[in-house]
C-alpha cells in the first residue's frame, strides 16, 4: 500500500541508518540516485532493487516527481537519507490511508532537527507534507519543493504517527555538504523567474540566516513580507520570526518591534511568544517581557525544545539579575533544572 520514494547523492555515511529506520514500514522502496560518486547505489540494493538513475538538471520537483512515477502503490512516503524513523504507527497509518476521505489530504509527519548555537546542540520540531496519494498531488518548485494538488487547489492536511530525527542542519554536515550555499546559489536562480514570490524570497532568507549572513537574510524576509497575502500559511510565522531573530542578532532593537504587528496571527504560538518577549526584554520593556515568558509557560510545548519551560524561567532570571534582584534571579534559575547556562549564572552570583 505504500511507497517510499526517495532522491539521493553520495550518501554512503548516512542511507543505511535511514533505510533500516524505515524498511519494515514500507510495502516498496524508490530510490533515485542523481549521480553518485560513492557507494550510496550499493547500499540502497541492500533493500531494494528499485533503484534509479536520474540526470541531475537543477530541478529538485523533477526528480521527486520521477522517483514519484516508479511507485506501483498509490500512497506515497517521501524522505531524505539525513532522516532517521524513530516511531511509525503502523496502524494509523493502514487507517489514514484506507480512508477515502483522505485521498485529497496530505499527511504531515513530525521532524525533530537537530542544529548547533552558541548554547550547544538543540531540537527544533515541526510538522511537513509527506505523505500523500500520487494521483492526487505532485512537487512543485525547483528547491524547497512543496506539495500541490493536481488541480492547484488548496488542501487539507492531517497530522499522521510518523517522527522523524533530521540531522541535516548540524554544523559538521553543513559543513561537509555545502548545503548553505548550494541552496543560496538554486534559490537566487528561482528568483529571476520569479522574483516577487514570498516563499522563495522566505527560503532565501533562511539559507542567509543559517549563513549568519543577516543583513542580507532581513532583505530577503522583507521582501517576502511584501509578497504575503495570507499571514495564516503554513510558512508565514516562521518567516515573521526568523526576521526577528535576524534582527535580534544584529542588535537591531527598536526594529525587532516590527514583529509585534503580527500578534493577531500568532499569539497562541510559543515560539512567536517567547520570540516577542525577548524583543520586549531588549528594548527595556522588562514587564511585558517577564509576563510574556510566563505566558510561554501555559503551553504544553513548543517547535524550539525548552521554548515552554527553562528558556522562559531563564530569560526572567536574567531580567532580575539584571535588575539587581539576586534572590529572585536564582529562584527563576534554578526552575530550569539541568540547563548549564542557569546553572553557570547561579554559581557566579554572590547574594
Amino acid at each position: 500500500m505504500l511507497s517510499l520514494c526517495m532522491i539521493v547523492k553520495n550518501e554512503e555515511k548516512i542511507l543505511d541508518r535511514c533505510l533500516l529506520s524505515v524498511k519494515d514500514y514500507s510495502d516498496e522502496i524508490i530510490i533515485v540516485d542523481t549521480g553518485s560518486s560513492d557507494k550510496t547505489k550499493d547500499i540502497a540494493y541492500k533493500y531494494t532493487d528499485k533503484v534509479f538513475d536520474y540526470d541531475w538538471c537543477n530541478d529538485f520537483s523533477k526528480a521527486r516527481n520521477f522517483s514519484i512515477s516508479k511507485a506501483e502503490n498509490d500512497w506515497i512516503l517521501v524522505l531524505d537519507a539525513d532522516e532517521i524513523v524513530n516511531e511509525f504507527d503502523k496502524e494509523s497509518i493502514l487507517e489514514f490511508c484506507s480512508n477515502r476521505e483522505n485521498l485529497s489530504k496530505v499527511g504531515r509527519i513530525k521532524r525533530i532537527n537537530e542544529y548547533e548555537d552558541v548554547y550547544g546542540k538543540r531540537k527544533y520540531i515541526e510538522r511537513i507534507n509527506r505523505l500523500f496519494n500520487k494521483n492526487i498531488f505532485y512537487y512543485s518548485g525547483t528547491i524547497h519543493e512543496q506539495v500541490v494538488h493536481n488541480n492547484g487547489i488548496d488542501y487539507q492536511v492531517s497530522i499522521v504517527g510518523i517522527t522523524i530525527d533530521h540531522t541535516g542542519y548540524s554544523k559538521e554536515v553543513l559543513k561537509k555538504t555545502k548545503k548553505i550555499e548550494r541552496n543560496i546559489i538554486m534559490l537566487k536562480e528561482a528568483l529571476k523567474i520569479n522574483q516577487n514570490n514570498p516563499y522563495i524570497n522566505y527560503q532565501l532568507g533562511k539559507s542567509l540566516f543559517l549563513a549568519k549572513d543577516y543583513s542580507n537574510a532581513i532583505v530577503s524576509f522583507t521582501r517576502a513580507i511584501q509578497f504575503v497575502d495570507n499571514f495564516n500559511y503554513e510558512y508565514s510565522e516562521d518567516l515573521i520570526e526568523s526576521l526577528g531573530y535576524a534582527l535580534l542578532n544584529l542588535n537591531k532593537f527598536d526594529k525587532a518591534m516590527k514583529i509585534e504587528e503580527y500578534s493577531n496571527y500568532y499569539s497562541n504560538s510559543p515560539d512567536y511568544l517567547f520570540l516577542l518577549a525577548l524583543v520586549y526584554m531588549n528594548n527595556g520593556k522588562f514587564q511585558k517581557a517577564a509576563e510574556t515568558f510566563l505566558y510561554c509557560t501555559e503551553f504544553k510545548d513548543g517547535k524550539i525544545e525548552g521554548i515552554t519551560s527553562y528558556l522562559p524561567f531563564y530569560n526572567i532570571g536574567v531580567i532580575f539579575e539584571c535588575l539587581g534582584l539576586k534572590k529572585e534571579a536564582v529562584g527563576y534559575y534554578s526552575m530550569c533544572g539541568d540547563y548549564k547556562p542557569a546553572k553557570k549564572r547561579i554559581s557566579n552570583i554572590i547574594i
